[in-house]
């Protein structure tokens, strides 16, 4: 890494934002998987978190750690803030059809997610007994990983989630509107024109089979994220499905993703694991 030093800060709620100083006077390059940089307006961080952003002159500095959609930016960023699991999840199924321009109205996000989701938290919530057989709505009407969304889509997004008995994984039902004469393939095709060239993003919707859609268990262990789709053409509305590993393209992975290229390395190092289900 030539003559740079590179520190991950995975620090608890706020702990980044004073932490910060010191880890720059440390490493060049900080790569923070906390939420405290993620959002550009410290009135939205700020809403979302219940307390204000006590560096908010660092905000602007941070570029947001999403290769496939700021890999230019990601190669020469010093400061690099990692996306929420769902987030990611939301935004790479949202954003192609939203920069195509055949969305309309708002976007209905509803997401599930395994224990791992809730950190390293420690409580009776997310014990075995506790989360065994559980699909648990923990967040009914708004989630913090909805900011994130309406970020990067400029789109009104209301998100849900529940939590299930998976230990690991993310996928998110994405319930759109759909401009007139939006069918399957254009929608199919948008999808594979933005994501033909990607490394860890793959199209998945099927009229068959056992996997048909994006599916948190296949992807466990990998870095992938699979997006998929079903329209109603008739009704002029869409559900867009995408899955990940939490801890790999939802977290540490997409770390990596972004490490690598920002140190010119291969994209794909270290993340060549294709998951923990078999083939």
């Amino acid at each position: 890494m030539d003559h740079y030093d590179v520190v991950f800060s995975a620090d608890r709620h706020r702990q980044a934002m004073r932490s910060l100083p010191t880890l720059l006077a440390h490493a060049d390059v900080v790569i923070d998987l906390s939420a405290d940089f993620r959002l550009r307006d410290p009135l939205i961080y700020e809403k979302y978190y219940g307390v204000p952003h006590e560096a908010t002159e660092l905000l602007s500095t941070f570029v947001t750690g999403l290769p496939e959609r700021y890999r230019e930016q990601l190669s020469t960023a010093n400061r690099i803030s990692v996306p929420g699991c769902m987030a990611t999840a939301g935004i790479l199924a949202i954003a192609p059809l939203r920069e195509a321009g055949v969305l309309v109205g708002e976007v209905t996000v509803d997401a599930r997610t395994g224990s791992s989701g809730s950190g390293a938290s420690v409580g009776n919530r997310n014990t075995h007994a506790e989360r065994a057989g559980a699909m648990r709505v923990f967040a009914p009407l708004t989630h913090r990983h909805e900011a994130e969304i309406r970020q990067e889509t400029a789109l009104v997004t209301r998100m849900t989630a529940t939590g299930v008995e998976a230990v690991r994984g993310v996928q998110v039902l994405c319930r759109v509107g759909l401009a007139d004469g939006v069918d399957e393939r254009t929608v199919r095709a948008i999808y594979h024109r933005r994501y033909e060239h990607e490394p860890f993003v793959r199209v998945v919707a099927r009229n068959r089979g056992l996997y048909r859609f994006p599916e948190p268990k296949i992807l466990s262990g990998s870095n992938f994220c699979d997006v998929g789709f079903a329209v109603d053409e008739p009704a002029r509305t869409g559900v867009l499905v995408a899955a990940l590993d939490n801890l790999v393209k939802g977290g540490a992975g997409n770390a990596v993703q972004c490490m690598n290229i920002r140190f010119g390395l291969p994209e794909s190092n270290g993340l060549e694991f294709t998951g923990l289900h078999p083939n």
